[in-house]
């Protein structure tokens, strides 16, 4: 079973991340990347590598601003994939910048766990997923959803997502809507579905549902009630080691 991801990365001297980020870095990205920050480069545990993060992407840029690295930095001695790690709280930070209050959210009486779950009201294991809500909140597992309309903006999906969001009972809405009835509230505005749509396409969701659990960690598609608590449960203090991963399938 994939570990999940931990925010603490063992064995590194905390002194390698505290060096300055050289402004050269942040003049010469600009000039190919005009969007570019100097607030989003920051050093990395690696001599001569420093970290550009773009909203939930990492990748990593030379101490000179000539090169551009995509991929993973991996720390040897404990197997740890600090990449994913620092995406994994990246994602996270995305998310809160969403707010709690434009999202659809079932809440046990007693929570243990919080996931973000990318849904598309006309997917099927969406739909699996959502029959078993009560499952879910049992286990003491709280349910943010946001709209991830897989056939993209225009489409029958979206307009279903966004009455959904306009009806005055959302969770209700969104429970009817998922058993293929037809929600017929008034056009409202504005509505989050693009916001949620653009945020998936960045984490790289490609299927529904996906599922963001409480420390960042992407799972892509459905994972059964008692599977996905036993899997946060027992995750809570095991460091990431990378692996296939789990929820494997969407649709």
């Amino acid at each position: 079973m994939r570990r999940l991801m931990v925010l603490v990365v063992l064995g590194l001297s905390t002194t390698a991340f505290a060096a300055e980020v050289p402004e050269v870095i942040a003049r010469q990205l600009q000039k190919t990347f005009p969007e570019v920050r100097a607030e989003q480069i920051s050093p990395s545990p690696v001599s001569g590598l420093f970290e550009l993060r773009v909203g939930p992407q990492i990748a990593y840029v030379s101490a000179d601003g000539r090169y551009l690295v995509r991929g993973d930095i991996i720390e040897v001695q404990s197997d740890t994939n600090i990449s994913e790690e620092r995406r994994a709280s990246a994602r996270l930070a995305a998310i809160d910048d969403i707010g709690e209050s434009r999202m659809i959210i079932f809440t046990p009486k007693q929570v243990k766990h919080t996931i973000s779950v990318f849904t598309d009201v006309d997917c099927g294991y969406c739909r699996k997923l959502h029959r078993q809500i009560n499952d879910y909140l049992a286990r003491g597992i709280r349910v943010r959803y946001l709209f991830f309309p897989r056939s993209g903006p225009n489409t029958e999906s979206w307009a279903k997502a966004e009455k959904v969001w306009c009806s005055a009972d959302r969770a209700d809405a969104l429970t009817r809507s998922k058993r293929g009835e037809v929600i017929t509230a008034k056009a409202c505005s504005p509505t989050p579905v693009q916001q949620h749509y653009s945020l998936g396409l960045s984490f790289g969701v490609t299927g529904t549902p996906a599922i963001v659990t409480d420390s960042g960690e992407l799972l892509p598609g459905y994972v059964p009630a008692a599977e996905l608590a036993g899997y946060l449960n027992d995750s809570k203090g095991n460091d990431s080691k990378g692996g296939d991963g789990r929820g494997s399938r969407g649709g």
